[in-house]
């Protein structure tokens, strides 16, 4: 767990503080589906791998983790790549087997689910034409974790939460990086605008979904559920704002000040 925590604050200082204050065993569970996500994320994103390459790695690991319940083992897809995968991603075995053994039959076939989505984005070259194209995309990798979240909260204290407004959470917190990425992301060659949009209707887009994301978190009430998913969202409400003013990225005072404020 030490080193899951060490890997989980080196790829993502917005999530390392809510899942740091989430209680034993949903702790675990969350980082471990967190970082085995990020983990095929790296795949999808990586500069240097081509696209027949991660559609094999993708896939490969869709195959690994929709047959296993108990121990994945990717090491004979991934080790050949050692020297080219990020570490989060070649330890993707050690983080799957942090997962609380009764709530694996939860977490791998999510991981499974988008590793599979992602080969298929991949596939289509990020190709994304309408609003209708976005939704499918957002959800493949982020909707679908607001989705796996609702049952794991649902597994550890048997929190209820509309799965509708869940995958508008996650969605919500993808269309921020969106906006914020849209340099970058043209740089590589990848426009996750639909067609004729600019940043008004993203900014649009992203307010709606996250409008439906606080009502997401007001149901969840006194769970703890609510430690994990305020800190990102109201990150993912300042940032949009920021970025409809004119900027893009908030300091790191702004961050500790906003975080500070969920408490």
């Amino acid at each position: 767990m030490n080193e899951a925590m060490i890997m989980l604050k080196k790829t993502s200082r917005t999530f390392f503080i809510p899942i740091n204050r989430l209680e034993d065993g949903l702790r675990e569970a969350v980082t471990s589906a967190y970082l085995c996500m990020r983990a095929i994320d790296e795949i999808e994103d990586h500069e240097e791998l081509d696209n027949d390459l991660k559609v094999e790695l993708l896939e490969g690991v869709h195959d690994v983790f929709q047959s296993s319940t108990e121990s994945p083992d990717t090491k004979a897809l991934l080790s050949p790549h050692r020297d080219t995968l990020p570490d989060v991603t070649t330890q993707i075995d050690d983080w799957a087997i942090l997962c609380p053994p009764t709530v694996r039959k939860v977490v791998y076939p999510y991981i499974a689910k988008m590793s599979k989505q992602m080969a298929e984005w991949v596939n289509k070259s990020w190709t994304i034409s309408t609003e209708e194209d976005l939704d499918k995309y957002t959800y493949s990798v982020a909707g679908m974790v607001g989705e796996m979240l609702s049952d794991i909260w649902y597994w550890y204290d048997g929190t209820e939460s509309d799965r509708d407004k869940a995958v508008a959470f996650g969605r919500g917190l993808q269309a921020v990086n969106i906006l914020r990425n849209k340099s970058e992301d043209l740089e590589r060659g990848v426009d996750f605008f639909p067609d004729g949009w600019g940043k008004k209707e993203m900014i649009e887009y992203t307010r709606r979904n996250l409008k439906l994301a606080d009502a997401y978190i007001k149901e969840l009430k006194g769970s703890p559920a609510i430690k994990f998913c305020k800190i990102p969202l109201t990150l993912a409400h300042a940032t949009v704002n920021l970025i409809a003013a004119g900027g893009n990225k908030l300091t790191r005072d702004a961050v500790k000040k906003l975080v500070n404020g969920t408490n």
